[in-house]
């Protein structure tokens, strides 16, 4: 009696276990959470908020963005591309210790996540060019 109370606690237990929905499914993410943050997040050698978001904004503008909302208490920027498609981008900037701003950058198409590399790596060479120019006070 006591052999079979352990067989059902270990067949339940792997019947539970099979039933349990993958990381994968549940954020509806073919990638890694680590691998797609790597590439969605920079971290800058300031620790101006504001003159940080500002650059952000002109950097989606200049990529084509509309501006929906920028919120410097939350450090948030969200636009929107239309240009055929629909790209909405939303940037939030967080201070990382005293002297750096993280910054990072979700990408949604038609509702849905953008998990290429390639938007997420031309909105930050864009803004790290940006960021160069306004610290060294270039116009």
């Amino acid at each position: 009696m006591h052999t079979h109370r352990i067989v059902a606690a270990l067949l339940s237990a792997v019947l539970l276990a099979g039933c349990a929905p993958s990381t994968k499914v549940i954020m509806g993410s073919e990638q890694s959470a680590v691998q797609l943050r790597s590439y969605q997040q920079r971290a800058f050698d300031t620790a101006d908020k504001t003159q940080t978001l500002r650059s952000v904004i002109s950097t989606l503008q200049d990529l084509g963005f509309v501006v929906d909302k920028a919120d410097l208490d939350l450090g948030t920027v969200s636009a929107t591309k239309l240009s055929g498609y629909q790209l909405r981008m939303t940037v939030t900037a967080r201070p990382r210790g005293t002297n750096q701003m993280l910054v990072r950058a979700n990408a949604q198409y038609m509702d849905k996540a953008v998990e290429d590399p390639k938007p997420y790596q031309d909105f930050f060479t864009a803004l790290e060019k940006s960021m160069f120019l306004t610290a060294h006070q270039v116009d």
